[in-house]
């Protein structure tokens, strides 16, 4: 009698043991995954700030692409336009 009673002690260690080993594993493996998951909503957190600084950049173009002075700027950067009385140097130096 006592035999059988140490084999059922010995199978419920060894269960109890692997059931432990199991849930150790699992533990470790979900812990990896949510370190994951949290670099990921860290990477898209960083792109939708930058999407939204976008956003704003644009919309403050919007409000000013009819202002006198932008479209000035664009006629003398982008269009090489001046005023009438106005002089332009140009310089050919040697390079």
């Amino acid at each position: 009698m006592k035999k059988i009673f140490n084999v059922k002690n010995l199978y419920i260690k060894v269960l109890v043991i692997i059931f432990v080993i199991y849930v150790v594993s699992v533990l470790i493996n979900q812990q990896s995954k949510l370190n994951n998951y949290k670099e990921a909503q860290a990477y898209y957190q960083q792109k939708i700030d930058d999407a939204q600084t976008y956003q704003e950049s644009l919309k403050a173009l919007k409000d000013n692409i009819n202002s006198p002075e932008y479209i000035e700027e664009v006629a003398r950067e982008k269009l090489d336009m001046y005023l009438p009385n106005e002089r332009v140097y140009v310089d050919v130096g040697t390079k």
